[in-house]
């Protein structure tokens, strides 16, 4: 795997800094689109250096908003929400994407790019990151078949079913072993066998250090996990407790 670029103009005691710091944190958040109600009302939680969680809610109670906020697509109405230690109100610009490259996410909507192959889809996030191809190959391969892709790692994404769309964003996510992995219904598209092994996948990249939040309606998958939970309804923090 390819080493993750460093920040330019973050200092290394700030990034040292940041190692002790919870990997997330939300203050009191609350966000709103424009004018409307808020979607999201004084949130307040910390996810620990190598955490697994589960975030859970009907429909409409913020999940995908309160993820948005974690991976830098928005920004709080108010509150305070920290990324590694760092204010993401107060990141400058020039430093989002360096946070953004510490960060795996998987999107309901996939975000492949047609013109690549699976594989080339997969490692994409390794190539950005500068890697060379012959160094990275094995890897991604054993990645996609472990993912149930090993045969279709020279198809285009439009040649591809939903589900295995769904596995190959999970694949591009997780395939440079980010330090916070998040993921919005990532086994919304495939069958439940295929969803344990995925949640296996999972769970082995916490093992390894890698930060986990995960939303989902599965109940089944979630309690198959054992990890704690975030509930969320009507934008609050309902409760945090284990699985």
């Amino acid at each position: 795997m390819s080493r993750k670029a460093a920040a330019p103009s973050v200092s290394p005691s700030a990034r040292k800094a940041a190692v002790t710091e919870p990997v997330v944190r939300f203050d009191t958040v609350g966000m709103r689109y424009g004018r409307a109600p808020e979607v999201l009302k004084d949130v307040a939680f910390t996810l620990a250096p190598g955490s697994f969680h589960f975030l859970t809610g009907p429909s409409g109670a913020g999940k995908s908003s309160l993820l948005k906020l974690v991976y830098l697509a928005h920004r709080p109405s108010r509150g305070r929400v920290e990324l590694f230690g760092h204010d993401t109100a107060q990141v400058p610009r020039r430093d989002q994407p360096w946070l953004r490259r510490r960060i795996g996410v998987v999107f309901q909507e996939f975000r492949l790019l047609d013109h690549l192959s699976a594989f080339d889809n997969a490692a994409l996030p390794l190539r950005i990151a500068g890697g060379k191809p012959a160094a990275y190959r094995d890897d991604v391969a054993e990645l996609l078949n472990w993912v149930g892709l090993g045969k279709r790692m020279h198809a285009s994404p439009a040649a591809l079913s939903g589900g295995e769309k769904q596995r190959l964003a999970i694949a591009r996510a997780v395939v440079n072993r980010p330090e916070l992995l998040i993921a919005d219904e990532p086994t919304g598209n495939v069958d439940h066998e295929m969803a344990l092994r995925i949640l296996r996948l999972f769970i082995e990249l916490n093992r390894l250090g890698t930060t986990v939040l995960i939303a989902s309606h599965d109940r089944e998958l979630v309690e198959a996990s054992g990890m704690p939970v975030l509930a969320l309804s009507e934008g609050r923090l309902k409760r945090q407790r284990a699985a």
